[in-house]
């Protein structure tokens, strides 16, 4: 069973931060999954059941769509809003048929963009809150201030819980940070095998100071990790399933789950899938630990060289 973990300390005047299952199902992918509304909710059924309760989504996945198919199947079933988590995303701006007048994809942090992103959210997802909003991508015309006026509103409203960040640097995260009155409570990135540079530009470092807990997007490298041919693929890939045979793991993704959460910054891994059954290994991973020298023999295999 997923434990709930809070993911940031003390927020302020005794109320603490959100809790997190340990693990977050992602809803990135739900367009391609040809469910019906009713087999949507049956798998949100299903890995609520196993405890992951926190569920993530973005305003532009499946070009504006992933949501309302969410939202669809909760419809059938309102109450399930209690149990659980929902975090999303905002600030991309795509190309889409929905907005023809869009010549190129780029972000937008300003204060209306924001707030119009999360009422259209709310909409999709048939909800009258969101636990957690993040800035989904570090935006170069970024006004910190009015980032803050915008989530203040949100706050004020009832609309958003509270907010976080996805992608961002350690200056860029204490740039918007230090224009906030309450403190960001997560920065979703990306960590695996093939590509953990946040475990050497400060990002993992920082979190830890502050006690923040990472999301980790794309632990499984998108499935290079199983497929790839490169050089670093292939090597990664062979040392996993010599650790596979070493702890006992059913798969190498139970491994990659295990490496990332072995992070003293105890990142709360995103599982792409919508099989239920490839859901319950990533919970299976959960007793699983590697020792320092394992980790480090993955590290290695990546990097192609030993450690200095």
């Amino acid at each position: 069973m997923v434990a709930k973990v809070d993911i940031a300390p003390q927020i302020r005047d005794g109320q603490m931060g959100p809790q997190f299952s340990e693990l977050i199902q992602g809803y990135w992918r739900l367009g391609a999954w040809n469910m019906t509304p009713q087999q949507r909710l049956t798998f949100l059924k299903q890995h609520i059941e196993l405890g992951i309760s926190t569920v993530d989504h973005a305003d532009i996945y499946g070009d504006y769509h992933c949501e309302q198919l969410f939202g669809e199947a909760m419809a059938i079933e309102p109450s399930i809003r209690d149990q659980i988590e929902i975090v999303t995303k905002c600030d991309i701006k795509l190309c889409s048929g929905l907005f023809p007048d869009r010549k190129i994809n780029h972000y937008d942090t300003g204060k209306a963009h924001i707030i119009e992103s999360v009422n259209n959210s709310l909409a999709r997802l048939n909800v009258e809150n969101i636990d957690v909003l993040l800035i989904h991508r570090p935006d170069v015309l970024m006004n910190a201030d009015e980032v803050a006026e915008a989530f203040g509103e949100l706050k004020q409203q009832g609309k958003v819980n509270h907010f976080g960040v996805s992608n961002f640097t350690p200056s860029q995260f204490e740039l918007l940070q230090s224009r906030l009155d309450a403190p960001l409570v997560t920065n979703q990135v990306e960590i695996n095998p093939l590509n953990f540079d946040v475990c050497h530009d400060g990002t993992l470092d920082m979190l830890q100071m502050k006690r923040i807990k990472p999301m980790a997007w794309s632990c499984l490298a998108g499935g290079d990790i199983f497929s790839g041919n490169s050089e670093q693929a292939v090597r990664v890939r062979t040392e996993l399933e010599v650790i596979r045979d070493e702890v006992g793991a059913a798969s190498i993704d139970q491994v990659i789950y295990a490496w990332v959460r072995r992070l003293p910054s105890q990142p709360l891994p995103i599982i792409g899938s919508g099989k239920i059954e490839r859901v319950q290994a990533a919970v299976d991973a959960l007793s699983i630990t590697l020792t320092r020298e394992q980790w480090y023999r993955v590290w290695v295999a990546s990097k192609g060289h030993g450690v200095p």
